[in-house]
């Protein structure tokens, strides 16, 4: 039972956030304008999300610790960075963490097996790129975060890949609408990722893993924050204007101060990594209440409108 404990640990689980909202939301999206709703299809997507989310926290806590970041990484705050901490505390083998990583992907892999079965060949370039880029992120030889890309494809993966993959598993087809809706969304999962590295910046620089809080340095760094934040909601206006969203996501809206919170706790202790703590929490924040307010705003589409 404790080992069992153990590897749950490891899983990170309270970030699971990062692929329950995209595909509620996608879920939802297709429930409002297309009016489907398979509760089997959402809890395998739901079901297999998690699991590549589950596989990339771990694996990306192995080949940290194989690049020795996690090891001479003194700045961490838990539990929003730095990694898990298991094997550097000696709780877990480097061998068992690997094979968790494995573990998780093969959950993933057969969900999507029958999703390509039922619902056609075209959800496999979506699950392709999501678990690929999410092992990668900084497995060799791509290591897409040294290369200053691993915040794009975390965008893309924990926002439009899974946004638009649960809507498709619903609805059967593609859509812009779920893309646009997702940009907020994939916009918040790169701003937790990015104000994170602000804490992990002199460990990351030390072993090559040249991010953009690293290319630019902290103080440069968070004018990208802010500007990450406010495309945010540059996005979800841009989208009501162009009539791709309903007016209702203008509700989300209300997460602005939180996300003002973020910024401002940026700006003063940007290189304080503990005092720096109520930015992470608040971006985390404002990408699961920006996640729920527009999911809400799809349900009060469908019943109002």
């Amino acid at each position: 039972m404790s080992r069992i404990k153990l590897y749950l640990q490891e899983l990170r689980a309270p970030f699971f956030t990062g692929s329950i909202v995209p595909v509620v939301l996608g879920a939802v999206i297709a429930w409002a304008k297309v009016g489907q709703f398979h509760w089997g299809w959402f809890i395998l997507t739901l079901i297999g999300g998690m699991a590549l989310h589950a596989g990339a926290n771990v694996s990306n806590d192995y080949y940290d610790h194989i690049s020795g970041n996690d090891e001479v990484n003194r700045e961490f705050v838990r539990p929003f960075t730095g990694g898990s901490r298991m094997i550097q505390k000696g709780l877990m083998t480097p061998r068992e963490v690997l094979i968790e990583a494995m573990a998780l992907y093969a959950v993933a892999i057969p969900i999507g097996i029958y999703f390509i079965v039922v619902r056609g060949p075209l959800i496999l370039l979506l699950g392709a790129i999501g678990a690929l880029s999410g092992f990668f992120y900084t497995a060799p030889p791509l290591k897409l975060v040294h290369r200053g890309v691993g915040e794009i494809f975390i965008g893309l993966n924990f926002g439009v890949l899974m946004t638009l993959g649960a809507y498709y598993v619903q609805a059967g087809s593609f859509a812009w609408e779920p893309v646009v809706a997702s940009l907020p969304v994939a916009f918040l999962i790169v701003a937790i990722l990015y104000i994170n590295e602000f804490q992990d910046y002199t460990a990351d620089k030390a072993v090559g893993k040249r991010h953009w809080v690293v290319r630019l340095g902290k103080e440069r760094a968070v004018w990208g924050f802010v500007a990450i934040m406010a495309l945010t909601y540059l996005s979800i206006l841009a989208g009501v204007a162009g009539r791709v969203l309903t007016p209702w996501t203008l509700i989300a809206l209300l997460t602005v101060p939180l996300s003002l919170k973020a910024v401002t706790v940026a700006h003063k202790s940007y290189n304080d990594s503990k005092a720096l703590t109520p930015a992470n929490a608040a971006t985390i924040g404002a990408h699961l209440t920006t996640g729920i307010a527009l999911t809400i705003a799809y349900i009060l589409h469908h019943y109002i409108s």
